[in-house]
C-alpha cells in the first residue's frame, strides 16, 4: 500500500462530544465530529478529504436511490490499556469491501484511501474512542452510486465515505432466534457474501414477523432446500455440539465475518476442535434432544459474541442454559477483547495501532 497524497482536513468549529452520555452508549445513537469523503468520476478517484459531519445533497435521480448500488462495512476502534487507539483488522475489512464492490459493479476504492482514510479520520476524532469497558468506536465505511440519471444501468459516479460513533454492546442480553424456513436471505449465486444494503432491506420483513412471535432475530437457512443453517440477521452463528465448535462453511450466500474468522483462529490455537461444515436444522433439533448442544452464539463486529438462549424450530422452542464464564463463547470473547485492548500479545498481527 502506498500513500499517493496527504488527505486534507477541515476541522469542525462546534464539537458535539459533550453531548454524549458515555455511560449509556446506545448503539448507533451518536456520530463523531468528522467524516471522510472521496468521489469517483470520469473513471478516476478524486482527492479524499476529511470534513465536519454534515448532511448529503443528492439529486432525486441519484442511481443509488433507485437501483441498489450501495455497500458498506462495519469495524471498530478500541482504547487500549496504554491509552493508544487500535483499529481492529482493517485490512480484512478492506478485502471484503473490494469483493462487495466488484459484485455490485462499483468502482474499487484504492487501498491507501481506505486505510489512510481510516487512520487519519480516527486520529482527528480519537477523543471519541470510549474508555468504558465493553465499548468501542464503531466505524462505517460505505459507498453509494451517485450518478444523477434515471435508467437501469451501472453508475459511472460513486461516493465513498467513512463515518463513526461511540457504541456499547449491540445485544445487552442473550437472544432468542427462530430458524427461518419460509423466507430466504440469499440464494445461491446471489449477493449473500457481499455487504450490500439490499440484503438487509430484504431481511426486515421476516425479521419483523419473527419479532412479533417473540424472537429477537432469525437464523437463515439455505435458499434451495431450507434445510441447512447459514447465518443470523446481524451475525454469523456458531454451535458447540458434543464439545466441537461448529459453524456453517463460507459460500456465496454467507458473509465472510471478520469476528467469525477471528474466533476460529483463536479456538484452534487454544486446542478446541473446529468444524466448518453444513449444519442441518434436523441436526440442531436432535442435538437438543440428545443434550449434545451445549452452546449457540452469534459472532459479529457489532454483536461480538452474543449468546443464544432459545432456538425456535418449526414452532417449538428449545432452550439453552445461560452461558457461564467458562463457556466457549465467553472464552473466545475475552481473548479477543484482550488482544484488541493490548492486555495480551497480538500474535496474529490483527491490531492497527494509530
Amino acid at each position: 500500500m502506498e500513500t499517493i497524497e496527504k488527505i486534507s482536513v477541515q476541522k469542525t468549529k462546534h464539537s458535539a462530544i459533550n453531548e454524549v452520555d458515555w455511560n449509556n452508549l446506545e448503539f448507533g445513537k451518536y456520530h463523531s465530529d468528522h467524516m471522510l469523503v472521496c468521489d469517483y468520476a470520469h473513471e478516476e478517484w478524486q482527492s479524499p478529504k476529511i470534513i465536519p459531519f454534515t448532511n448529503l445533497s443528492l439529486s432525486p435521480t441519484t442511481l443509488g436511490l433507485h437501483y441498489g448500488q450501495c455497500i458498506f462495512e462495519g469495524l471498530k476502534a478500541f482504547r487500549m490499556i496504554d491509552g493508544r487507539v487500535n483499529i481492529f483488522r482493517p485490512n480484512k475489512h478492506y478485502e471484503r469491501f473490494v469483493k462487495s464492490s466488484e459484485r455490485m459493479c462499483m468502482a474499487v476504492i484504492p487501498e491507501w484511501v481506505f486505510m489512510d482514510g481510516l487512520r487519519q479520520l480516527i486520529e482527528v476524532d480519537q477523543d471519541w474512542v470510549p474508555r468504558q469497558p465493553g465499548s468501542a468506536l464503531y466505524i462505517r465505511p460505505f459507498m453509494i452510486a451517485t450518478e444523477a440519471r434515471l435508467g437501469v444501468k451501472v453508475s459511472e459516479e460513486f461516493r465513498f465515505m467513512i463515518i463513526s460513533g461511540p457504541v456499547g454492546p449491540y445485544y445487552q442480553n442473550p437472544v432468542s432466534v427462530k430458524i427461518e424456513t419460509e423466507f430466504v436471505r440469499a440464494p445461491k449465486g446471489g449477493t449473500g457474501y457481499a455487504k450490500c444494503a439490499g440484503n438487509y432491506g430484504a431481511a426486515f420483513y421476516p425479521t419483523q414477523k419473527a419479532k412479533e412471535q417473540g424472537y429477537d432475530q432469525v437464523l437463515w437457512t439455505d435458499g434451495r432446500e431450507n434445510k441447512y443453517i447459514e447465518e443470523s440477521g446481524t451475525m454469523n452463528v456458531m454451535f458447540v455440539i458434543d464439545g466441537v465448535l461448529v459453524t456453517p462453511p463460507l459460500s456465496d450466500s454467507i458473509l465472510d465475518g471478520v469476528t467469525r474468522d477471528s474466533f476460529i483462529r483463536i479456538a484452534e490455537d487454544a486446542g478446541l476442535k473446529v468444524e466448518e461444515r453444513l449444519v442441518s436444522v434436523e441436526e440442531i433439533k436432535n442435538a437438543f434432544i440428545d443434550k449434545k448442544l451445549t452452546e449457540a452464539f452469534g459472532a459479529g463486529t457489532a454483536a461480538v459474541a452474543s449468546p443464544i438462549k432459545t432456538i425456535g424450530i418449526n414452532g417449538v422452542n428449545y432452550h439453552l442454559p445461560v452461558n457461564k464464564q467458562d463457556s466457549v463463547a465467553e472464552k473466545l470473547k475475552s481473548t479477543l477483547e484482550n488482544i484488541r485492548t493490548g492486555k495480551i500479545d497480538d500474535i496474529y498481527n490483527w491490531n492497527y495501532i494509530i
